[in-house]
């Protein structure tokens, strides 16, 4: 799949962060206060301004991170649902795109990564 640049993912985003997300992101020189906010849940996700992720530029219509960005971002458009059924997610347009060992293998990582998630914030 090739990401087209709509944006749709990066509105209103709910991207949950893993540690690694988090570390990356520091190395960078971002400081953890301003990129993430603490869900209800225990779990961080990316923190939005003016309704858009904190790492979207505008002006350039792109990431300004899109190398260092979170595992999830990567994996987009491949999420999970509630019952655990991996899908796509409709709002994105190249979802269709996706081969079925591109979605297979994206699935496998996206489990693997929220179990690392769900465990990180058991643990605080």
């Amino acid at each position: 799949m090739r990401c087209v640049h709509c944006r749709r993912c990066c509105h209103e985003t709910e991207m949950e962060l893993s540690e690694a997300d988090m570390a990356r992101l520091e190395r960078r020189g971002h400081r953890r206060q301003d990129f993430a906010v603490m869900g209800e849940d225990g779990i961080p996700r990316l923190r939005n301004a003016d309704g858009w992720c904190v790492f979207y530029d505008a002006g350039a219509g792109r990431c300004r991170e899109y190398r260092s960005r979170p595992l999830g971002c990567v994996l987009y458009p491949v999420n999970m649902a509630e019952d655990g059924i991996i899908i796509v997610d409709e709002l994105c347009p190249q979802g269709g795109t996706l081969s079925s060992s591109e979605l297979a293998e994206r699935g496998r990582r996206l489990r693997s990564l929220l179990d690392t998630i769900d465990r990180e914030a058991e643990k605080r």
